[in-house]
């Protein structure tokens, strides 16, 4: 064994003789990943079936069946069935609502944008006057500071 291993060459296709799987020694341990059930219920719901409807066979998923089915059934006076579709409807509408964007404002109009550039305007005098006094009592302790020193 030893000599095979000097006359072996490694290349492309070709690894190693110690880092190749032992004989009964799996190339996965773990296997094959497991779905979960989201998953799993997407993928038979998205399955495609035949059916017939209004006399036409035509090709749908399962999911749009159950849809059609239940609706048919709401129709016919099945109670339980109008509550499971009211409640889906109720459900899908709040879903909807919480994923539609925000309406855009709307333009403003003259009265509008004189009202917003008098609110500026007294903000701005607001802020100066402010500025103002800051300064005048920066310099009213500056001068208590030097009068007792003048004394």
């Amino acid at each position: 064994m030893a000599e095979d291993e000097h006359d072996y060459k490694v290349g492309p296709g070709r690894p190693p003789l110690r880092t190749r799987f032992r004989k009964g020694q799996s190339g996965n341990p773990g296997g094959r990943s497991k779905k979960n059930l989201p998953a799993l219920l997407a993928d038979a719901l998205n399955e495609p079936v035949f059916v017939t409807i209004d006399g036409e066979r035509c090709k749908i998923t399962k999911r749009e069946a159950i849809a059609h089915q239940l609706v048919n059934k709401s129709t016919s006076a099945d109670l339980r069935a109008t509550k499971i579709l009211f409640d889906m409807m109720k459900d899908a509408e709040q879903k909807a609502r919480v994923a539609s964007p925000p309406p855009e404002p709307r333009r403003l109009d003259e009265a509008d944008k004189e009202v917003a550039q008098q609110f500026v305007e007294r903000i701005r005098r607001q802020i100066l006057a402010e500025m103002a006094a800051q300064k005048t009592e920066a310099a009213g302790g500056e001068e208590m500071k030097e009068s007792p020193n003048d004394a």
